[in-house]
């Protein structure tokens, strides 16, 4: 047996290993669990804050000065509707205490929507 060969062979396949690596984590899109997690909880944070704009919507419809508050909205630029929304407290859900700013953005397109 030659050594010279079977080092080379591994070395060969450790440089290899390596490059694979760097190109499935930089470009072939694998991350690590921890990566996938995050991103799984930002996913799932997303998902409820769009569901939970549509009941923002319908407090919004329940407001017995809606008229005159959609003049505001609509004079806000689109990165304060989701602010304007809290301050006015549409976005506190039934049971907390405090708006949520992810109901409140997702609360902005679905109004803006039905404008």
């Amino acid at each position: 047996m030659d050594w010279d060969k079977v080092k080379l062979g591994l070395w060969s396949a450790l440089g290899g290993a390596i490059v694979l690596a760097i190109i499935g984590f930089n470009w072939g899109g694998w991350v690590t669990s921890g990566t996938a997690e995050a991103m799984a909880k930002e996913v799932a944070a997303n998902a409820v804050a769009e569901r939970l704009g549509s009941i923002c919507v319908a407090q919004i419809n329940r407001d017995l000065v809606k008229r005159q508050k959609l003049d505001q909205i609509r004079q806000q630029d689109s990165w304060d509707k989701g602010r304007f929304i809290e301050q006015e407290g549409w976005a506190t859900m039934p049971g907390d205490e405090k708006p949520d700013s992810g109901v409140a953005q997702a609360c902005a397109k679905h109004f803006t929507d039905k404008i």
